[in-house]
């Protein structure tokens, strides 16, 4: 069982950057793949990006490829994901994921956080 918190999300201006951590709580942290999907009002919640156990595979979605980047510190149960060159498109609530694996479908997360609303405006 783990328990996810993210943080970091909050108001940012168009080409602005910001950074979103999730603490997890809960034995093997290290064993799980990770992940970061967003769900922006009336859309299905979608996969930004994921990270496997040792760190050496990561995936990004096409929408936020070369502007993010997802990381992890295993010493520090937390998981990272920098975002730069920000886009109002980019608005929507970050959720933090864990499962066995990376995975870039929501239905195949095991455990969920709560989310961090991130908004890209001027």
């Amino acid at each position: 069982q783990l328990q996810l918190v993210e943080s970091g999300g909050g108001l940012v201006q168009p080409g602005g950057s910001l950074r979103l951590s999730c603490v997890a709580s809960g034995r093997n942290f290290g064993a799980y793949g990770l992940g970061w999907f967003r769900q922006a009002p009336g859309k299905e919640r979608e996969f930004v990006s994921t990270i496997n156990w040792s760190g050496t595979i990561k995936r990004y979605a096409d929408s936020v490829n070369g502007r993010f980047t997802i990381s992890k510190d295993n010493a520090k149960n937390t998981l990272f994901l920098q975002m730069t060159s920000m886009k109002p498109e980019d608005t929507a609530i970050y959720y933090c994921g864990a499962a066995w694996g990376p995975r870039d479908k929501a239905a195949e997360i095991d455990y969920w956080g709560r989310g961090t609303q991130v908004t890209v405006s001027e």
